[in-house]
């Protein structure tokens, strides 16, 4: 029987990155594409009612703390289920933004991209440190922390916040869900961020 290869050293240890968890009140927190799209329909993620409920808390913790909030969305247009003028494409009223709190409208996965993020956090006084929870996780989570790394924040996503859904490989090899979504953390934790199991890991 032959016996599993071993793990590899992650590129943030190769290098020698910083492993710690921030504390979410030292934080900003980017909650993104937490949009009805996600919910129903074509776009629904396994998981998703789950990963609000943990995003909800997140948002509550945030609050009660007084870190810097800001929400992204995603506009795919009208008539798309990203159509953000209609019911679609709003964002859940179980964290939908309060007065104070920016949202900033993207088209892409990378949330920095072609949009008023990275000034949106100059203006708010951000640190270094960011925590990211939203959809999907393989797509605007993953490519989000990346954009984030890429201009020198230190991102962290939250586990238990995130969720993707199933899809089909390149070979035509079924993908569960459950498998990219782990594929998904292990790429942002091999480079760009830290990966949280859950909410309350940044609020111990």
């Amino acid at each position: 029987m032959s016996s599993s290869a071993p793990a590899s050293t992650t590129l943030r240890d190769v290098i020698g990155l910083d492993g710690s968890l921030p504390r979410l009140a030292d934080a900003t927190l980017l909650m993104i594409d937490f949009q009805h799209t996600y919910r129903t329909g074509v776009m629904a993620l396994e998981g998703a009612e789950q990963a609000l409920a943990a995003g909800a808390r997140l948002l509550a913790a945030a609050r009660a703390a007084g870190t810097r909030v800001v929400h992204v969305v995603n506009d795919g247009g009208p008539g798309t289920p990203y159509d953000i003028r209609a019911e679609i494409g709003a964002i859940s009223a179980e964290v939908a933004p309060v007065e104070g709190e920016p949202v900033v409208v993207k088209s892409l996965p990378n949330a920095f991209h072609g949009t008023e993020l990275e000034k949106t956090l100059r203006e708010l006084g951000t640190g270094g440190d960011l925590v990211l929870a939203g959809f999907m996780t393989h797509l605007c989570v993953a490519f989000t922390a990346q954009g984030a790394f890429a201009l020198g924040y230190r991102p962290t996503v939250v586990a238990e916040a995130t969720a993707t859904r199933s899809l089909t490989a390149p070979d035509g090899t079924p993908m569960p869900a459950a498998v990219l979504q782990a594929a998904a953390l292990t790429t942002v934790a091999d480079l760009f961020g830290t990966v949280a199991a859950t909410v309350a890991d940044l609020t111990a």
